[in-house]
């Protein structure tokens, strides 16, 4: 079942990586007493992630924080050194936290999964936004066209804020 406003976020542990490596982090330390922003991509890398959803984020990173945001966070099915790898690329370090959920386990709980076997890239995130007030889904927004970022996209997020 999908996620849905209202819903709390699950219990899960991802990994992100820091200077001294790759560390657990649980989604309670993530969300719980904080407002968070928190976008899924496909995946680390693509073209539609890399060139319209993530920059989009990274330009207001500022104007979100403004609007009362804790925490800005990117998940994708990928695993942490990936992400870490775009983290740097894309000059996300420190901005934004960009979460690896290797297996897909975070994203399965949230119904948010999307078999993209087709284009060999496996189960993944569906493309998406939400805003997470102490740990529960106060806006949702998912991507209804692939290769899409706009309803999900920063723009679209901050009139929500």
């Amino acid at each position: 079942m999908t996620i849905k406003i209202g819903d709390s976020i699950p219990e899960a542990t991802l990994k992100t990586m820091t200077d001294d490596g790759a560390k657990d982090i649980t989604t309670a330390e993530i969300f719980a007493g904080k407002k968070v922003v928190l976008f899924g991509v496909p995946g680390a890398f693509t073209p539609t992630c890399s060139n319209n959803h993530l920059p989009g984020y990274l330009e207001n990173h500022d104007a979100i924080v403004d609007k009362g945001v804790d925490t800005i966070a990117v998940v994708a099915v990928n695993d942490h050194h990936v992400m870490g790898a775009w983290a740097r690329f894309t000059g996300g370090e420190g901005k934004i936290l960009y979460l690896a959920d290797g297996n897909g386990d975070f994203i399965r709980a949230m119904g948010l999964e999307t078999d993209l076997s087709k284009g060999g890239l496996g189960t993944r995130s569906k493309r998406f936004s939400m805003i997470v007030e102490d740990g529960k889904v106060t806006r949702l927004n998912i991507e209804d066209t692939p290769g899409k970022a706009i309803a999900s996209g920063a723009a679209a997020l901050m009139e929500q804020l």
